[in-house]
């Protein structure tokens, strides 16, 4: 078995790729948008896999993976889907009502399209099953947490997995002698704590609002603001969730979500983007620190995602305050280039920093692959 077609399926777009998972390498992949809109032409997901399947032989697909972001306290490993399985998804919608239901609507879409194939969920919030409890409970009510899967769940987790490996590959050592601190820095944004392969810790939590400052969400904030905006605003449920998820962060700070923009603007004088910056980098290097105590020591610090992987200036001032911590970075290093992993740290550092791509595809081909496999 060595071709999967991988579905990431939204509210009203639908990604995909076709990896040869022997070879690491995509062999198609492509996008559908504006599913459901009038006039698309595209009315709902059974479509728009149909569409697909228009570009590829369908008969040279070996299984197909599906990315699920939340798969709950019940799914702790990719699964082979069968309609127990839709069923809990569905379930679990409760828990992510913006992405479960939209990656369920993938799943029975490609299923009816492609009946004769094994069918894979593979879910963002697997790779932390690992927490301990104290590291996913929150000090509530234990009643009322149990009743309301009130818990810390993490997510990004296909890519911590594929780059945690990574990060192993580069260094040239075992990935269980490893105690690692990877950053996920996109227009969503998530710190985990890695040892030996295994997530200790994550800034994301039962939602994936929780933690780090990110493009449109406001990260850490204390609970007590969402009442007192209820109290004096005369904010609702769903005046807080815009608020919280979509008009806050980098964009509700410094005007723009991209973090291109906002260096650009901040470079150009405008102090409410400079301020964005400033509290952006101060909320990763808290959980550095943090995560790094958790840990009990660093071996290594990666970066990885949109924002991560490319802006320079954000690796810089996220480690600029660590040197005491031994994390240190070579400017010409990390200012050069490249989409390849890397070391962007002195080759003396006592402890490395790495840039290194995420691949959730693949991940997610491999995960099916393995799975399947037994």
């Amino acid at each position: 078995m060595t071709r999967v077609l991988v579905v990431n399926a939204g509210s009203s777009s639908l990604k995909y790729e076709v990896l040869d998972v022997e070879a690491g390498v995509a062999v198609l992949s492509g996008a559908v948008e504006r599913i459901g809109v009038a006039g698309s032409g595209v009315p709902d997901h059974t479509a728009a896999i149909a569409g697909v399947l228009e570009q590829l032989d369908a008969e040279s697909i070996d299984a197909v993976g599906h990315r699920i972001v939340h798969g709950g306290s019940v799914f702790a490993q990719a699964t082979v889907i069968d309609d127990a399985v839709e069923a809990e998804i569905d379930r679990l919608a409760v828990l992510a009502p913006l992405h479960n239901p939209p990656g369920l609507q993938g799943i029975r879409a490609a299923r009816a399209a492609l009946p004769f194939v094994p069918h894979v969920a593979v879910f963002d919030t697997a790779f932390h099953a690992t927490l301990a409890p104290e590291a996913y409970s929150y000090a509530i009510d234990a009643a009322v947490a149990e009743r309301y899967g009130v818990r810390r769940y993490g997510f990004h987790g296909t890519s911590y997995r594929y780059v945690s490996r990574r990060a192993a590959e580069l260094l040239g050592r075992p990935l269980d002698d490893l105690r690692l601190i990877v950053l996920h820095l996109g227009n969503g944004a998530s710190a985990a704590a890695i040892a030996g392969g295994r997530s200790v810790d994550t800034s994301m939590g039962m939602t994936p609002l929780e933690g780090l400052v990110m493009g449109t969400r406001s990260g850490d904030i204390d609970p007590a603001v969402l009442l007192h905006l209820q109290r004096v605003g005369g904010y609702d449920a769903s005046g807080l969730d815009d608020l919280l998820n979509r008009e806050s962060g980098l964009k509700g700070l410094g005007g723009h979500s991209d973090m291109r923009d906002v260096i650009a603007a901040a470079d150009g004088g405008d102090p409410a983007a400079a301020l964005a910056f400033e509290v952006y980098v101060r909320r990763v290097q808290r959980y550095i620190g943090a995560y790094a105590a958790e840990l009990g020591g660093l071996d290594a610090l990666v970066f990885t995602a949109g924002v991560g992987e490319n802006s320079a200036r954000v690796r810089e001032r996220a480690v600029d305050r660590l040197g005491f911590l031994g994390i240190t970075i070579d400017p010409a290093l990390n200012a050069a280039p490249s989409a390849e992993a890397r070391v962007v740290s002195p080759a003396e550092a006592a402890i490395p920093v790495l840039v290194v791509p995420t691949d959730e595809e693949l991940q997610i081909a491999r995960e099916t692959v393995d799975v399947l496999r037994g």
